[in-house]
């Protein structure tokens, strides 16, 4: 055995390294030279190499990062709403992203080539297209990602295929690609599948193939229960009439968990700051906000399904109902029975069938404070409606005991001081309704009417327009604030406020008519007669109106068209005189003397007392030459002397019971005798007192006023004018006429 090697050279074999060097131990250290285990008295290192920016390489990582930017970009502005854009960026990331691969190809091989880069701009893509509703793009670029192998996970895009057909209402299609999808998809992914089994069962719903449908949901409820399911299968029992399947689908919808956490854990369990400052911070956090929506949203389905179901599963509606109640009572969703109720009394409603609704809504006089305050307002409501105000008052006071904070309650008791006449309580009480929900509308609209009866214009029209920012579309809301404007004097707004409601309700032939008059009352003539005109055609009997337009066209020379509409006017009310009068009248101006004499004579014939028709008959005989002018002078001479008769009997008697009151008040003999009762009577006759005068000696007042107007002037020309002798009233009556 040989001595151990040492760090002597032998056979030109080199001593190996110890730490001794390692550690810096060297000889040159001990002739003065610094410790230096680090090697930093060589100075810095050298600067790093510059990129090349020129090198195929670099282009292509930034061109890698451009298109993802793109991408994020395109997203980016789907989330904002902006498709168009979203859809531009997508489009400029599928061209890099193709310059990109080319460039690969050119430099390297094909497995080189980014795939998720790729997929992630063709699914991007795809998706904004069919956000843009181009449907045939998006299916086109879905097909490329589906057909091409490379891509592990592209067959489970065929879910969106199916959901772009469903859209495009191929129900065929789209059922066969929704199976495509879940036969792709394996069993581990339990939910997604189910989810596709949703979709199935809906489009075969669309296509009314409801016993398919039932199998795909009844899967559903047996693996995943959930609500859409559950509500999807009782519709569908419900279309082929399976009263027994819509009962057990019923019960399998109350009993989906809701997996909710109930209100217990956000009360606090004792005075300790830190915990109630914990508490009231998750109370409305976004987690207890889905809370409320998924609980909102049982709560729907379940009332809608009752109310669905309830007539059909039973005899009869209030039965079926009864049947629900106790379902859901038996349930988690207990608290829904009480609004269960509230519906079936409303339903009573619909039904007219208000006693029934009646006694429904006073079974919940004395249960619990927030059930009795809903009744009590529906009841308040139903009590109001029928005008019954001292019943209304009651319920109305019933329900603000007993939920203070029940908007509709406050709304309802609102209504009921409004009615009484007390407008300054009553905007109290919608006041308070609207610090306890700022969005309860009936209050805020209901609080514009009171401030409009009290006169407090600008804070009626400050709630309008607060309303109209919640309902643009309210036509009630408009039309109010039109009618301030008009109200404050301002046409101008008030114009433009209608224009906006007849955008809404285009053929309401009452603003309509508001708009013609405003435009009347600014002067501007061709308007108003457009808005007059449409509202004639959406109701041709508004007198008004009709009166307008035949005015408008005895004002423009065309008396021939106002004719249409006075005697329209005349068939609506028959029995006034004043509009055949203007159609008698619209034919003579026109011209049409003969057709004006045959309308004056019909018109004598159905008011034969009318003085009016008869100076406008002795005119015209007079004017025309006939001999019937002395029949219809005798005629006007008697109408008149009866109608003076008729005025001096009725102020003889008005004076004569002002003198019988002043002598009762003075005491006199009430019983008097019959001679005396006689000579009363006489008083009262006109000029039994005095001697007999004959009425010979007086002209008879054959004037006229047109109801037209006056006519408008005939353009002078070079004919000598006429001397007018046709003014009935110089002509002389002959003795004979005069009443015998």
């Amino acid at each position: 055995m040989g001595r151990p090697m040492t760090g002597a050279i032998q056979d030109g074999v080199a001593r190996p390294m110890t730490a001794v060097h390692a550690a810096g131990y060297t000889k040159a250290a001990m002739r003065g030279s610094s410790f230096d285990p680090l090697g930093q008295a060589r100075g810095p290192a050298p600067p790093l190499e510059m990129k090349n920016s020129d090198s195929s390489e670099e282009k292509i990582r930034q061109l890698e990062k451009k298109v993802n930017e793109l991408v994020e970009e395109s997203c980016i502005a789907n989330s904002c709403g902006d498709l168009k854009l979203a859809l531009e960026k997508a489009k400029e990331a599928g061209r890099k992203e193709r310059v990109l691969v080319r460039q690969r190809e050119q430099i390297a091989t094909a497995e080189n080539i980014n795939l998720d880069l790729t997929y992630s701009v063709l699914f991007n893509l795809a998706g904004q297209y069919a956000a843009n509703e181009m449907y045939a793009e998006a299916l086109n670029t879905y097909q490329v990602i589906v057909k091409n192998k490379m891509f592990s996970n592209g067959g489970r895009l065929k879910v969106n295929m199916g959901n772009i057909y469903l859209k495009q209402r191929n129900y065929s299609k789209a059922i066969k690609f929704y199976r495509m999808a879940l036969d792709q998809i394996p069993s581990v992914h339990k939910e997604m599948r189910i989810k596709i089994m949703q979709n199935i069962g809906v489009a075969f719903i669309k296509t009314g193939q409801y016993v398919d449908a039932i199998s795909s949901f009844e899967h559903i409820m047996s693996m995943s229960p959930n609500l859409k399911a559950g509500f999807n299968l009782i519709l569908c029992y419900f279309a082929i009439g399976n009263g027994e399947q819509m009962k057990k689908a019923f019960q399998k919808l109350i009993a989906v968990p809701l997996e909710v956490d109930y209100d217990d854990k956000y009360i606090s369990p004792n005075d300790d700051p830190h915990t109630n400052l914990l508490i009231e911070a998750i109370k409305n956090d976004s987690l207890r906000q889905i809370e409320r929506e998924r609980k909102s949203m049982a709560e729907e389905y379940i009332m809608t399904a009752a109310k669905l179901i309830a007539p059909v599963i039973e005899t009869s509606f209030a039965v079926g109902y009864d049947w629900c109640v106790e379902a859901v009572k038996a349930s988690h969703y207990v608290e829904l029975a009480n609004d269960l109720e509230i519906n079936k009394a409303t339903t009573y409603l619909r039904q007219q069938d208000f006693n029934q609704a009646l006694e429904t809504l006073k079974m919940f006089e004395k249960k619990d404070s927030r059930v009795k305050s809903a009744a009590a307002t529906n009841l308040s409501f139903l009590y109001y409606l029928e005008n019954e105000l001292a019943q209304a008052t009651n319920y109305a006071d019933l329900a603000v005991n007993s939920d203070r904070y029940n908007p509709a309650a406050l709304t309802n008791k609102g209504n009921t001081v409004f009615a009484n006449g007390d407008y300054e309580k009553a905007a109290e009480f919608y006041k308070e309704a609207l610090r306890n929900d700022s969005s309860c509308t009936e209050a805020l609209y209901n609080l514009g009417l009171t401030y409009k009866k009290l006169n407090r214009i600008d804070e009626a029209l400050d709630c309008f327009l607060k309303l109209h920012a919640i309902l643009q579309n309210s036509a009630q809301v408009l039309h109010q604030i039109a009618n301030i404007y008009e109200i404050m004097e301002d046409p101008n707004q008030a114009i433009e406020w209608l224009l906006q409601l007849i955008s809404v309700v285009p053929t309401d032939p009452h603003v309509l008519s508001k708009l013609g008059k405003l435009y009347d009352n600014e002067g501007d003539k061709s308007q108003a007669f457009h808005y007059y005109y449409e509202s004639y055609r959406y109701f041709p009997s508004n007198i008004e109106v009709i009166e307008w337009l035949g005015a408008y066209y005895i004002d423009t020379q065309f008396c021939e068209k106002a004719i249409e509409y006075f005697e329209r006017a005349a068939l609506i009310l028959p029995t006034q005189v004043k509009w055949q009068l203007m159609v008698a009248s619209c034919y003579r101006r026109s011209g049409n003397y003969q057709k004006a004499l045959e309308k004056y004579k019909v018109i004598h014939r159905k008011f034969p007392e009318n003085v009016e028709c008869l100076r406008f008959l002795v005119r015209l005989c007079t004017d025309m030459g006939l001999k019937e002018v002395q029949e219809y002078m005798t005629k006007l001479k008697k109408v008149e002397k009866l109608k003076e008769i008729r005025e001096q009997r009725i102020k003889s008697g008005r004076d004569g019971s002002a003198r019988s009151r002043r002598e009762g008040n003075a005491g006199g003999d009430s019983g008097g005798t019959k001679g005396e009762r006689l000579s009363a009577k006489l008083k009262a006759l006109p000029g039994t007192s005095e001697p007999y005068e004959s009425s010979g000696s007086k002209e008879i007042d054959a004037s006229y006023i047109d109801p037209l107007g006056p006519q408008a002037e005939r353009p002078k020309t070079a004919a000598r004018k006429r001397t007018e002798e046709d003014d009935f009233a110089d002509e002389e009556l002959g003795e004979d006429l005069l009443p015998e």
